[in-house]
């Protein structure tokens, strides 16, 4: 069986990456196509996945990511029309779904951002399937859509296949004695991010000024940090990030992913961003191990701050151990889906209806 993965951003990275090892050691053949977008081609290189990139994120704005929507659909045509995969899987989706409907390889769609109501309008209608987790709180196409009781970071966090290590966490810079924060900023320039505000660099100070009085503070930013917040920035590598977050005692950031990489590893977190997601409200109102905050003022952010910094010691271990009984190895989902697509949609689809 033919199989090609279209890898768009460094969380996608992570998310195929053990789907790709089972789908190779099934005797599957696999191509994963890729995008310069952050850290996404460094992760792939220091993984040792071989890729063939397509485009590059450029500086935001609907002309520029139309612009590269053509250029990506284009060559990603070209690949499906040499490699001729049996099936074609992707995060978000946009692209193997337009070049699915035109060349009839089965498209399926992994997503679990609502807001991307632009990307989603363009990208739904056309996939063969779209898979989103069970607290997804926007449209889906009827009768082309599975749900299933997971996070996109259990395919990768999920204990089966991920043991932290505090040595490598020590030497990619969490504190040796005491506690370690990390702070996470992103850069405002994907498709679900047009007209989205981020942190300002008050906020930013304040936030890391507060923690710092308590312990290390590691900034992992999208952006240039200012002269001041140098000192704080994470050097560590990008694949071994994780290490890291999990002996941390608490995240703070704007990005969603990481605030739920935090829960589903037991760290409690704090999602502050304007736009919301189902699975970080999720993991708030089951596990309370996300603070959601969607007013980006100084005294709300604080007292978010207060809140995180009171809960007991074992409370994210506790939380984490009842997430992991509540929810299913989405690794193994996502190889099963590939593997036996269409049977998902007739299998779970009854089984939800039921």
């Amino acid at each position: 069986m033919r199989v090609l993965i279209d890898v768009n951003h460094p969380a996608h990275v992570h998310f195929f990456r053990h789907p790709l090892r089972m789908l190779r050691e099934h005797g599957h053949e696999v191509v994963v196509t890729s995008r310069d977008k952050e850290m996404a081609l460094d992760l792939l290189r220091e993984l040792g996945i071989r890729n063939v990139p397509l485009s590059s994120q450029g500086g935001g704005g609907l002309l520029t990511l139309a612009r590269e929507l053509v250029i990506r659909d284009v060559r990603l045509y070209r690949v499906v029309r040499e490699f001729r995969p049996h099936v074609m899987a992707a995060i978000g989706g946009t692209f193997i779904a337009h070049v699915g409907a035109l060349t009839g390889v089965p498209s399926l769609v992994f997503y679990d951002t609502e807001n991307a109501t632009l990307q989603n309008a363009i990208t739904y209608p056309l996939a063969s399937c779209v898979f989103a987790p069970r607290c997804y709180e926007a449209w889906l196409p009827a009768r082309r859509h599975v749900r299933y009781d997971g996070y996109h970071e259990l395919s990768y966090l999920h204990p089966r296949y991920f043991s932290p290590d505090r040595r490598i966490a020590e030497d990619n810079g969490l504190a040796r004695d005491g506690d370690t924060f990390f702070l996470r900023l992103v850069s405002w320039r994907a498709s679900h991010d047009i007209a989205e505000r981020g942190w300002t660099t008050e906020l930013l100070r304040g936030v890391a000024g507060k923690l710092s009085a308590l312990g290390r503070v590691l900034i992992s930013s999208e952006a240039a940090l200012p002269a001041d917040l140098q000192e704080f920035r994470y050097a560590g590598s990008a694949a071994q990030v994780h290490h890291v977050m999990a002996f941390c005692r608490a995240f703070v950031g704007e990005s969603a992913t990481m605030a739920s990489e935090c829960a589903v590893l037991g760290v409690p977190a704090i999602y502050a961003a304007h736009t919301g997601r189902g699975y970080t409200n999720e993991q708030e109102r089951r596990y309370g191990l996300v603070i959601n905050v969607r007013s980006l003022d100084w005294p709300t952010v604080e007292r978010a701050m207060d809140r995180l910094l009171s809960l007991p010691p074992d409370h994210g271990r506790k939380a984490r151990a009842k997430l992991l009984a509540g929810t299913i190895d989405v690794a193994a989902f996502v190889v099963e889906c590939l593997e036996t697509f269409p049977e998902p949609l007739r299998r779970y689809r009854h089984s939800q209806a039921a």
